[in-house]
């Protein structure tokens, strides 16, 4: 379902600034795939992240979805085939709209363009058929404006509003960072009912190795821009932090920077 092949990026190329971001990787999911992506600040997550959603290009390699080549296909016309959660709750809804307006803004995502605005009642109906299976009650408030929303319920509604057209590809960046436990264990709850109802093929970074471990059939390792270590569904039922740990000190010779990623 994603394919990256031998991808390559650069940052300030030829400065004293160089920086190699993404260092030759290559990497494949099959379709319901559910990859965790783990790494220190710098390894090069968000990057890989920005290079398949579009927002950035690859200067060597290329990025394919459902067996099409999208390397230089722009991010507004990738969006039809990927849905992403940012790590902030602000960012992946408009606010000032409301949560029915988000909602018929994000249903429109994959779909042909029409002069006709408005939503009807069978679309309506379907929005609060939905927003029902969050649990928060928003299925009750589709007219309350989004900005009003906590950050929990936002994070919800952006989940929802990535998968509900069921794309191609589920990109989670940090999406449970800036949350409280309580509610990041809400949004991880559901992440997991959603992409298991849709079969969803997905990616997902965090600092937060035991969300790795139990999220998922697949785990990658990334440092300095590339995947240093590639864990099985089969083996990785047997993951602990600590195994995690050993074998960043075995392939590194260092132990891992002390930072977010060993938070459990």
């Amino acid at each position: 379902m994603l394919q990256l092949n031998q991808i390559h990026k650069i940052f300030n190329e030829g400065t004293p600034d160089e920086k190699i971001a993404i260092d030759h990787v290559t990497l494949s999911l099959k379709p319901g795939d559910f990859v965790t992506v783990i790494g220190s600040n710098g390894a090069g997550k968000s990057t890989l992240m920005n290079i398949i959603s579009g927002v950035l290009t690859p200067d060597v390699g290329t990025v394919q979805i459902g067996g099409k080549n999208v390397t230089n296909m722009s991010e507004f016309n990738r969006s039809r085939m990927i849905g992403r959660v940012f790590q902030d709750p602000m960012a992946g809804t408009a606010p000032s709209m409301t949560i029915e307006e988000n909602l018929a803004m994000a249903y429109s995502r994959n779909k042909t363009r029409a002069l006709r605005r408005g939503v009807t009642k069978k679309r309506r109906d379907y929005f609060r058929e939905v927003l029902e299976s969050l649990h928060l009650g928003l299925e009750n408030r589709l007219n309350a404006k989004v900005g009003l929303l906590s950050g929990g319920e936002r994070q919800a509604l952006s989940l929802l509003m990535a998968t509900f057209t069921e794309p191609s590809i589920l990109l989670l960046d940090e999406h449970t960072a800036a949350l409280d436990p309580s509610r990041a264990e809400v949004i991880t709850n559901l992440t997991k009912e959603i992409v298991a109802k849709y079969n969803l093929t997905t990616l997902m970074v965090t600092h937060n190795m035991q969300q790795a471990i139990d999220l998922g059939n697949r785990l990658i390792m990334m440092d300095k821009g590339q995947i240093i270590l590639e864990v099985n569904e089969e083996d990785k039922k047997h993951l602990t932090i600590e195994s995690l740990l050993s074998e960043f000190k075995r392939i590194r010779g260092v132990q891992m920077a002390s930072d977010r990623a060993v938070l459990s």
